[in-house]
């Protein structure tokens, strides 16, 4: 077959174009509704946009808000620019988010927050499937100072925020781990001022720290671990806490929501708690209980309340250790759990002596129905330490 010149230029001219033309452009208006759905938000809440530009692969929102629902107004978040959108099986996946700073005013009080991003976004097209393709994710999401001042004073700031997500490879599960830094509080701006006081004596003038969380979920057995969640501050201690649960399943979070979405929709409040309590009452029978730590390394915070607690009590602070000792296992002998009370009283005393770690852990030898720690815990509580596995220990 031959061509003509005009042909050869027609058929150059089509590839030219299909090439340099999308094969669909980007739907901007749905791309925020499947974002809403996939927040698990009620009908009134969300996301709007007072409009939705698309230029090639990036959507940019303006005047955008986040609807609170009923009569509870709205939170400004002015323009949101997607970079990199692309529409994939339905759902949509973002290369960057990036927000307007934050600057909200209400009577003497500012918060101010900027530098606020999500990276590696994907929204899922449907939010009833029970694998991680059903679940917004993000590989990190950052937000970099904020600032709450009242009366032009800074109370509390923050120096950044930094979440960070992992899919496994097989996709069935997905670690996290959230670090908070440079926490700075002003305790004069507490307003109780008895408790200003308490704090004074104390020795405490501000509060310096960081918040970090680490963990993972397993989607089919529904296993939720926070293997870390600490909270640390100078002059104070560190507190961690830990937990593992089964039965966190896809299918939970959203009955959950569900619960949720209906008592917020109900107009009359003390049926609509009624009915969430039952409704939390039948989902909790879904769920086991792995294991359980709490942790308090000391740093210093104990012997400054001894002496402050001492000199409330005109006593001495070593006089009110030695009667914390003693009575101990006065205490908990009224409850029937001599193991426990054995083990608590070797650890307060421990600790008493030389302040340096409390750990309580809870680890039963195979995982337990929570409503069989709920009826224990009602008929027998003095059973429960056995049944979960409970020990106490100090400086270790």
């Amino acid at each position: 077959m031959r061509y003509t010149p005009s042909a050869k230029l027609f058929a150059a001219g089509t590839a030219l174009v299909a090439f340099a033309t999308p094969a669909l452009a980007l739907d901007g208006n749905d791309l925020v509704n499947k974002l809403n759905r996939a927040l698990y938000v009620q009908e009134g809440t969300g996301i709007v946009a007072g409009s939705v530009e698309v230029n090639g692969a990036d959507v940019t929102l303006t005047n955008s808000r986040f609807e609170l629902g009923g009569d509870q107004g709205s939170l400004p978040l002015g323009t949101i620019e997607m970079e990199g959108v692309e529409e994939d099986g339905g759902g949509y996946t973002i290369e960057s988010v990036t927000f307007e700073n934050i600057d909200v005013k209400q009577e003497n009080a500012e918060v101010t927050a900027s530098n606020i991003s999500l990276t590696g976004v994907t929204v899922p097209a449907d939010v009833n499937g029970n694998t991680l393709a059903s679940v917004l994710l993000y590989d990190e999401a950052t937000a970099g100072p904020l600032d709450v001042k009242v009366d032009g004073k800074s109370i509390m700031s923050i120096g950044s925020s930094k979440l960070t997500t992992e899919v496994a490879e097989d996709e069935k599960s997905v670690d996290f781990d959230v670090q908070v830094t440079d926490i700075k509080g002003d305790v004069a701006a507490i307003q109780d001022p008895k408790t200003r006081q308490t704090i004074a004596d104390l020795g405490i003038t501000s509060l310096d720290g960081k918040v970090s969380m680490v963990g993972s979920w397993d989607m089919e057995p529904g296993t939720l671990a926070i293997e870390e969640y600490a909270f640390d501050f100078a002059n104070i201690g560190r507190l961690n806490m830990a937990f593992s649960l089964s039965g966190y399943t896809l299918d939970f979070v959203r009955s959950a929501n569900e619960t949720a979405r209906a008592m917020e929709a109900n107009p009359n409040k003390e049926e609509a708690a009624q009915a969430a309590n039952l409704a939390m009452l039948g989902l909790m029978q879904r769920l086991s209980f792995n294991s359980a730590m709490i942790r308090f390394e000391d740093a210093g915070i104990t012997e400054k309340a001894l002496d402050v607690a001492a000199k409330q009590q005109n006593t001495t602070a070593d006089q009110l250790a030695q009667m914390i000792k003693a009575m101990t296992p006065m205490i908990l002998a009224q409850y029937n759990i001599p193991e426990l009370q054995n083990m608590l009283s070797e650890a307060v005393n421990t600790y008493i002596d030389k302040p340096g770690s409390l750990t309580v852990t809870a680890e039963p030898e195979k995982a337990v129905p929570l409503p069989m720690i709920m009826g224990a815990a009602m008929g027998a509580p003095n059973t429960l330490p056995q049944v979960l596995g409970v020990k106490v220990t100090a400086n270790d």
